[in-house]
């Protein structure tokens, strides 16, 4: 997966988290599941750029 196509997941999930969280609350498990697929994406997007070469 590319930093381009993982960060536009990024944007989307985080949109759907707060659109459905402000309609419910934050505890609701829908909510929690939107929160812990993010958790997931933001990991993935850390790990592929911390492996990118530093250009001096």
């Amino acid at each position: 997966m590319c930093a381009e196509t993982l960060l536009k997941d990024i944007e989307n999930c985080r949109k759907e988290m707060v659109e459905l969280a402000s309609k419910t609350s934050l505890s609701n498990q829908r909510v929690v599941d939107i929160s812990t697929k993010l958790d997931h994406l933001l990991n993935k997007y850390y790990h592929l750029s911390s492996k990118k070469p530093v250009l001096y």
